[in-house]
């Protein structure tokens, strides 16, 4: 029982002095303070206006609403001006905890965004204002109240106060005092944390501005999913072939040395056009407008025919119809897939032999590859792995059709695409 009291008055004492020790309370005491500081000339600006409207109104207190009233037209007409919104904005930022990091520091130039950040620059100056003035009073009752049980009077400099009790019986004055200034710290913590929020829904990006943000933001990971697919099929087609041919130089190196340099300069090629693919992905990773090499298409099916032979996959390749008719973005994509299936057997089924069959339609482009199970016999493979996603993902973006299964003792891969037209 002990512990739990000690423990709940130590919460006490940290929840009561905590915003004293508390850092965001001085950057938000800062915040407030320059709210006060930019309350000054606006102050100097009414001292002047409110005379001005004494003959006007003849009175007083008519004249001291009329000039606040001109001086609250001018501090709102003023926190539209650009210079004024870019200071605002980087004080919230700084002092603030960066309540709006998605948000520029100019803003929108929409009027909705211009009233808004009016309003958040006039409640900063008002606010502050008010909190520097009592920031700026509270430490002299402060310093003075300590004075009153001794002098029996509640003093603030020269000027004669409110009597106190002597001695012990006073001593609450100054104890008061200390408690309000504990508050006052509270209050400053609570005002920057209603600042803060309301900067968050003033200040940040409207409705149109978070919308666009998505979209640029899907765009690119569209695009990095892309080049992923690229880097994925192209590279990771060549290594697995740069695989094979190095295996059959190793065993071959001593008995059949020509069947090991066949392999080797297999390997070379193969590493080069790695290169050249590797090359085309960084150019737009760069956002190059032309990249040193461009990307392959189905013209360059018997190249990678070659290099499929030079690994030991028997290759045979079946093209129909006029490729030259096939759009450049279909005709990329699907050399595309034909690679990935291509690594695809290799991983899954060995050196088998593939067949290859491009059809070249009317409306569409038919994809077909044809490998004996091989290794794969018995294991389940209707689900798919990454190759076959990647291909999936490929297929959907150009509204094509792919199938893909056992067909007996061979595994077959089956695309339908739109020819497509024009360029790309």
């Amino acid at each position: 029982m002990r512990i739990c009291e000690d423990r709940r008055v130590n919460g006490w004492i940290r929840r009561v002095v905590g915003p004293v020790a508390d850092r965001r309370t001085y950057r938000r005491w800062t915040y407030l303070i320059l709210g006060g500081a930019l309350l000054a000339p606006y102050l100097l600006f009414a001292a002047f206006v409110v005379p001005a409207t004494v003959p006007i109104t003849t009175e007083v207190g008519p004249a001291l609403a009329l000039g606040g009233a001109v001086t609250l037209l001018v501090l709102a007409g003023t926190s539209l001006l650009p210079a004024v919104r870019v200071l605002e904005r980087a004080a919230v930022r700084e002092l603030l905890d960066d309540p709006v990091a998605d948000a520029g520091l100019t803003g929108g130039r929409e009027w909705a965004d211009l009233v808004r950040g009016g309003i958040m620059f006039v409640t900063h100056v008002l606010v502050g204002g008010a909190l520097s003035l009592a920031s700026l009073l509270l430490p002299v009752f402060l310093v003075f109240s300590f004075a009153a049980p001794f002098t029996g009077r509640l003093a603030i400099g020269f000027s004669v106060g409110p009597d106190a009790p002597r001695g012990w019986a006073g001593a609450w004055i100054p104890a008061l005092f200390l408690l309000v200034t504990v508050l006052f710290f509270h209050v400053v913590n609570w005002a920057g944390a209603v600042l803060s929020t309301l900067a968050s829904r003033l200040l940040g990006p409207s409705v149109a501005e978070r919308i666009a943000a998505l979209e640029r933001r899907t765009g690119q990971l569209a695009e990095r999913n892309r080049l992923a697919r690229e880097l994925h099929d192209s590279v990771g087609h060549t290594l697995s072939v740069v695989s094979i041919q190095a295996g059959a130089a190793r065993r071959t190196l001593h008995t059949d040395p020509e069947t090991a340099e066949r392999a080797l300069l297999a390997i070379e090629d193969s590493a080069r056009s790695a290169l050249d693919d590797l090359d085309y992905v960084l150019g737009l990773l760069r956002d190059e407008t032309a990249t040193r090499t461009p990307a392959k298409g189905l013209a360059q099916l018997s190249s990678l025919a070659e290099a499929s032979r030079a690994g030991g996959m028997p290759f045979e390749e079946d093209v129909r119809g006029d490729l030259t008719s096939v759009a450049p973005t279909v005709d990329r994509e699907a050399y595309r897939i034909l690679q990935e299936c291509l690594t695809n057997v290799l991983r899954h089924a060995g050196r088998v032999a593939v067949a290859v069959v491009v059809e070249v339609g009317d409306d569409e482009l038919t994809l077909t590859v044809r490998n004996p199970l091989g290794a794969t016999r018995g294991k389940r493979r209707n689900g798919g792995g990454s190759g076959l996603r990647g291909i999936a993902d490929r297929v959907a973006v150009l509204g094509g059709e792919l199938d893909f299964g056992g067909r007996g003792e061979f595994w077959e891969v089956s695309v339908r695409l739109p020819k497509g037209g024009g360029t790309s």
